[in-house]
């Protein structure tokens, strides 16, 4: 019988195929407690187990294939991070020498804390990154068991065979979730795409899935239940749908839609040296979002001619109060220029805080509203120590590249005077040491409704900026986008939304300087002959969005958009307009 399961679009394209099952990696976990001459060896037994996962994840990286994306690099990254945290380390040695609790029971507790410390960030990119500390713990636990993770041998088993015996039978893969050094067992390709009952658009697995350019939908939550072994299934990553035994009517429809995508990528891959010009004559610069200092090469391949938006946090995660220092992060801003090539790079300083505080030292109880807390550049300024030490690495790095500076979420004129006086400071003593640094461009987040509305004092001070849509919607719109109940009310259509947006555009045009958007807007192709109606000329988005985006830009007469445009924004049902 045919039927249905929805989850979420993270990865465009069809896929169809026979199913590979995998069973979840979740493992029960047995609890007792131990005597206390038992202390040492049950805390040797689990740094055992810790450093036996290093192991293996650092053979995974140093035999990793040549044509594997940069983004399964910096998750292994990221787990090795999580592993080698000494926090972690320090607090499942406590539960067993204080409590008395086996080694399995101690690190499961631990999880159990610092999982809740996740799901209260208000951030969803930051949120979702619990998932790889459940599968570092996971994998710690299966080495103590002694066992290898279960995603491993089905894979192994059925690489290149279909349930009928044929090597060329498309196979694809349904779990409950996929960890980094799980996807390396399968990037021979021999599936043509993933459905996981977890996950979300910013996951590792969907992030991986979109480097791959692989069809992926995530967040299905009953897949693993429902799908049985060896059933024919459709993945469509366009909608975020899975259809589980197709009839011959429904498989021949996206059979066709299957061939249509493919083509369609074909032709986009040979946009990838094409310059971005409208067809009257517009430059367009097309820039990518980066996470981690490796992403670099994936977004020059990609077509990238500079990073819009590099996010600095993945580089404070985890650190339970141990932040990087100086000289650590002088070296990731430094990779992340050298991997671009020469071409600018947009850093953006330290975007936490409230709901997700750096030490934890605050329950989320504490917060009367974490959205609207002390987070981001309140943040930065209220621990200016921390503040300088990044903004000292970053100049630092800027003097091996252009490097481009920008503050989020800035929206009084005593903050911005602030923030450049720290920077000032930061100079300074850098001067006083003798050491080298660079000149940067300085820019602004526009996320706040107050920082829209009063852009000519942001344009007075700042040689960029960058809009953030995804929290100038939310805040547009008094909608919290992570909360299901009201998630269908967050709309980039909104009539103020776009008229603020409108409005920062043309104010820094006027003022003859460069504006960029840098949020889910941008990648989204709906979106692109508005924005460029607007007068957009530079957007910033996943690398995989590129070619889409450009596509759009060559079929553009900006000169003809321009009357729709201001008529959509003019509008009370702009969704209504919006095919010009």
């Amino acid at each position: 019988m045919t039927f249905a399961i929805h989850g979420l679009a993270v990865s465009r394209g069809i896929a169809i195929g026979r199913a590979v099952v995998v069973a979840s990696s979740r493992m029960e976990v047995v609890h007792y407690f131990i005597r206390p001459e038992q202390i040492e060896s049950e805390i040797e037994r689990a740094r055992s187990a810790r450093n036996a996962v290093i192991d293996e994840l650092r053979r995974l990286q140093e035999d990793m294939p040549k044509d594997a994306p940069g983004e399964l690099d910096a998750l292994l990254d990221v787990h090795l991070m999580l592993l080698q945290d000494e926090a972690l380390a320090e607090a499942i040695r406590h539960w067993i020498s204080d409590r008395l609790y086996n080694a399995e029971w101690a690190l499961t507790t631990q999880l159990e804390i610092v999982s809740r410390q996740f799901d209260e960030m208000d951030d969803e990119y930051l949120r979702e990154r619990k998932a790889d500390l459940e599968q570092v713990v996971e994998r710690i636990l299966w080495h103590m068991k002694g066992a290898a993770s279960p995603v491993a041998a089905p894979v192994a088993a059925r690489a290149g065979t279909g349930a009928d015996g044929a090597a060329d039978t498309p196979l694809v893969l349904v779990a409950q979730d996929l960890s980094p050094a799980d996807m390396l067992q399968f990037k021979s390709k021999v599936f043509a795409g993933f459905v996981t009952a977890v996950g979300g658009k910013t996951s590792h697995t969907a992030i991986v899935a979109r480097s791959m350019d692989i069809p992926a939908v995530v967040g299905a939550r009953a897949a693993s239940q429902l799908i049985r072994q060896d059933d024919w299934i459709i993945i469509d990553g366009n909608e975020g749908v899975v259809i589980v035994d197709p009839t011959p009517m429904i498989l021949a429809e996206y059979g066709f839609r299957q061939r249509q995508s493919e083509l369609e990528r074909e032709r986009l891959s040979r946009l990838r040296y094409t310059p971005s010009i409208t067809l009257d004559g517009q430059k367009v610069e097309l820039l990518a979002n980066i996470e981690q200092p490796g992403d670099g090469p994936a977004a020059v391949r990609a077509g990238a001619v500079g990073v819009g938006l590099f996010r600095t946090e993945f580089l404070f995660m985890g650190r339970s109060g141990n932040l990087p220092g100086e000289e650590e992060q002088y070296r990731a801003y430094r990779e992340a220029i050298d991997g671009m090539q020469g071409m600018p790079v947009t850093i953006r300083t330290l975007d936490v805080g409230a709901d997700k505080p750096l030490d934890k030292a605050q329950p989320k109880d504490y917060y009367l509203n974490p959205a609207l807390g002390l987070r981001a550049i309140r943040w930065s300024l209220a621990d200016t120590a921390m503040f300088r030490t990044q903004l000292r690495a970053i100049l630092r790095a800027a003097a091996h590249g252009q490097i481009h500076l920008l503050f989020p979420m800035l929206a009084h004129r005593s903050e911005i005077e602030q923030t450049l006086a720290q920077l000032h400071q930061a100079q300074g003593e850098l001067d006083t040491r003798g050491v080298a640094y660079g000149k940067v461009k300085i820019g602004a987040m526009i996320e706040i409704p107050a920082a829209a509305l009063t852009v000519r004092t942001f344009l007075r001070y700042f040689d960029f900026l960058s809009i953030g849509t995804n929290d100038l919607i939310q805040y547009t719109l008094a909608i919290d986008r992570a909360d299901e109940a009201v998630a269908h009310l967050y709309d980039p259509l909104h009539p103020a939304v776009l008229r603020l947006i409108a409005e920062v555009i043309a104010a820094a045009d006027a003022a003859g300087k460069s504006v960029s958007v840098c949020g889910e807007m941008a990648g989204d192709a709906g979106m692109t002959r508005l924005l460029l109606g607007l007068g957009l000329r530079s957007f910033s988005m996943h690398p995989a969005q590129i070619l889409a985006i450009k596509q759009e830009i060559l079929r553009a007469d900006t000169g003809k958009l321009r009357p729709w445009a201001q008529a959509v924004v003019n509008s009370d049902s702009p969704g209504e307009l919006l095919v010009p």
